[in-house]
């Protein structure tokens, strides 16, 4: 039975063949469907595949849009690519890998200090300028080319955590440079983006600033204090729960028209933009509240949270995919060698800097998956926020695949050859990280 997936997708491609020989459309485009939708069911039938289910599912999306293109650019009236929807979606997204951190994780900074100079001087000057270089190189149209600078720009997702972990590397440095590159990157990816794209397309530095706090800042905000919740004293407790009393109520006067008084009545925009953001964040306290009582009461929400965030990229790279689909039929090809391009540089430079800046072999090994690896949800969801969802927002769905592929095959080729003389102290941070 579990073999069933494989052998309906086996004969649907023989009839997706069938269709492309005859130049029978009516054909080859739903058996292309069924062959990607039913290989992805089935393959984890076989061992060596099994990593890749998830990277399979994001090819059907891609597969899927492609082809039927008007299926996820809307429902009857409804735009699946309304601004608001892709911010909720990606805030999801970035709250379900917000969730499978810690705010131990920080503790891991004073002993990996070094490392997280080298890896964050790596990640936000090799990914960028060589996103750069690649856009002279293809001469992509502007906002395509602003689209790869962009996600050349963005943090490290938590991709990079787990393909670490599979390689058994320096899982401590990984985890704390992901976490400060997060940090670091409201300030650092509107600069990136302000310098090297500028030409391109119309930078607002201070607009961008705050579309990233609300995409990354705000949903791992509301995670790491449900984290905090777990362990908080009876004080710590009580506090967090008059600050939920308050800003749920602040929230309700909004809802009820105060929003709109304030855009009546606050002449200067960059107040009231200060206003919003800090409803979103009160908003991050109201919904980390609310998800550790229920998480309390059912343990294995945590556990599910990592599958709402792969259903999210799903989307938004189905959306993305179809938006952009006739610009894909042009530059697709293209785009993808630019991303293979632009990945293996970040993993070949990540390491070789990291050993000529005196790191050991597994951290060189951390450092380059910390380069090599970008959080395509960001991009996707800057992308969004402008409207160029279907040109900026494309080079995030066309690499995003691609590094799931070459990461989980670089991880798998490191996990097979360990690095030598791994420092004690370093494999106890790891034992203690993997606990957590």
């Amino acid at each position: 039975m579990n073999k069933l997936p494989l052998l309906i997708s086996a004969l649907a491609g023989a009839l997706l063949l069938v269709g492309l020989l005859l130049q029978n459309a009516a054909i080859w485009q739903p058996a292309a469907v069924v062959t990607s939708v039913s290989f992805a069911l089935g393959m984890n039938v076989i061992p060596a595949l099994r990593t890749y289910q998830y990277t399979a599912w994001i090819i059907v999306a891609v597969v899927a849009a492609m082809i039927y293109p008007a299926a996820f650019t809307k429902w009857g009236s409804f735009d699946l690519r309304n601004k608001w929807l892709i911010l909720l979606i990606i805030q999801s997204v970035m709250f379900g890998m917000g969730i499978q951190m810690s705010i131990r994780d920080f503790s891991g900074l004073g002993s990996t200090g070094k490392g997280v100079a080298v890896g964050l001087f790596c990640h936000f000057t090799v990914m960028p300028l060589m996103g750069l270089l690649l856009t002279k190189i293809f001469q992509f149209d502007p906002e395509i080319a602003a689209g790869v600078i962009l996600i050349g720009s963005c943090s490290s997702g938590l991709a990079s955590n787990v393909m670490v972990y599979l390689a058994k590397a320096n899982l401590v440095l990984s985890v704390v440079v992901t976490a400060m590159a997060t940090l670091a990157a409201p300030f650092l990816t509107p600069l990136l983006l302000k310098l090297l794209a500028g030409t391109l397309i119309d930078i607002k530095f201070v607009n961008m600033m705050m579309e990233i706090v609300k995409i990354v800042i705000v949903p791992i905000f509301a995670a790491l204090l449900h984290d905090y919740l777990k362990t908080a004293s009876e004080t710590g407790r009580q506090t967090v729960n008059i600050l939920f009393v308050l800003s749920a109520g602040w929230l309700m006067v909004l809802a009820l028209g105060g929003w709109s008084f304030l855009e009546t009545n606050v002449s200067s925009p960059e107040a009231l933009q200060a206003l919003e953001l800090f409803s979103f964040l009160l908003g991050a306290l109201v919904v980390g509240v609310i998800y550790h009582q229920l998480a309390t009461r059912n343990p294995r929400l945590d556990e599910m949270m990592p599958y709402l965030s792969m259903f999210g990229i799903i989307y938004f790279t189905a959306v993305t995919t179809a938006a952009g689909r006739d610009n894909l039929l042009k530059v697709g090809f293209l785009l993808f060698l630019c991303s293979v391009i632009h990945n293996g540089a970040g993993y070949f430079f990540g390491y070789w800097l990291s050993r000529l800046f005196g790191l050991d072999k597994n951290s060189a090994r951390t450092v380059a998956f910390e380069v090599g690896l970008q959080n395509g949800g960001m991009a996707s969801g800057l992308a969004g926020s402008m409207g160029k969802l279907g040109t900026v927002g494309l080079p995030a769905a066309v690499f995003s695949p691609w590094m799931n592929i070459s990461g989980s095959i670089l991880a798998n080729y490191w996990r097979r050859r360990p690095a030598e003389n791994q420092p004690q102290e370093e494999a106890a941070h790891q034992a203690t990280i993997t606990a957590s």
